[in-house]
């Protein structure tokens, strides 16, 4: 007689919390995150509330985890079509800064405009403004993560003498991202590429005459 073998638990958490955060992120796009609660979420996934509290305490922590799950399998995906064996953590370094930005922050804008990320990203960065700890940890777990790796790329071109020295590259990231969140979250103009390659223009070499 066969030996029956016991249930994986493990494999039962991941099931359960990959339900939950897909769940989280769909109800946000639906409903938005004032109507969007643990009962809600756990209908939808197909598990007792209870399952969600013993891994969260609200669902500002759920929807935070779900989209950064979200931001870690869209890397990855974009890591594949581009043939790289791990996923990628860094800028690309061509050599030419100013297209390298520009790739970069046309991705930006494409992910901005794709309403998976838009509706969880808008709750998150608006609740953030209300929930001190959210706010930080969303700064903490993904948005200073990513302004790092501009960080790491401004400061390869500084070395190589194309940055001016006493440039300070967290303070002049923020020429081209300040812009790019400030008009994608008040909706002041249209997100396009030709918007991101300006500001890294303007970025770069200035508005006023030479």
């Amino acid at each position: 007689m066969a030996q029956k073998t016991a249930p994986d638990s493990t494999r039962r958490s991941e099931r359960s919390r990959r339900a939950i955060y897909d769940a989280a992120l769909a109800l946000v796009g639906e409903v938005g995150y004032g109507k969007m609660t643990i009962e809600a979420i756990a209908a939808r996934a197909g598990v007792g509330k209870q399952t969600i509290y013993r891994w969260w305490p609200s669902k500002s922590a759920v929807l935070l985890d779900a989209f950064l799950d979200l931001a870690e399998q869209a890397n990855a995906q974009l890591s594949e079509e581009a043939g790289l064996a791990e996923p990628a953590t860094d800028i690309p370094d061509t050599g030419d800064l100013e297209a390298d930005l520009k790739y970069v922050l046309r991705a930006t804008v494409d992910e901005m405009t794709d309403p998976k990320f838009d509706a969880p990203a808008r709750a998150l960065a608006a609740e953030g403004v209300v929930n001190q700890e959210l706010g930080v940890e969303f700064v903490e777990k993904l948005l200073e993560p990513q302004l790092q790796h501009y960080v790491k790329r401004l400061r390869r071109s500084q070395d190589r003498g194309e940055i001016a020295a006493h440039v300070d590259p967290r303070i002049a990231l923020e020429l081209w991202t300040g812009p790019l969140a400030q008009r994608w979250m008040q909706r002041t103009g249209p997100l396009t590429h030709a918007y991101a390659d300006t500001l890294v223009e303007y970025a770069l070499y200035g508005i006023v005459p030479r």
